[in-house]
């Protein structure tokens, strides 16, 4: 069985990301400094997902993990 992660939240979060800088977000659902990455993950098969924004701005991230288009959400916490 592969294992799922942990809904951090049932609705996105808004944050605000800057153009080229790097952020790690958390796949697992497990870290308290959601939606990015405090490294909960290990010991775990989840791995945190890299992303660089291509333009500065408000961003609605994922954080009930479910999202076809992590980090961002697609509305999919409306099925859980």
């Amino acid at each position: 069985m592969t294992e799922k992660p942990k809904i951090a939240a049932s609705t996105p979060i808004a944050v605000d990301l800057t153009a080229g800088t790097e952020i790690w977000f958390c796949t697992c659902g497990h870290s308290v400094s959601q939606p990015f990455c405090d490294g909960s993950h290990k010991g775990t098969g989840f791995t945190p997902l890299a992303h660089t924004p291509d333009v500065s701005g408000e961003a609605w991230l994922c954080q009930c993990k479910q999202s076809n288009n992590l980090p961002f959400c697609d509305g999919s916490h409306s099925s859980i």
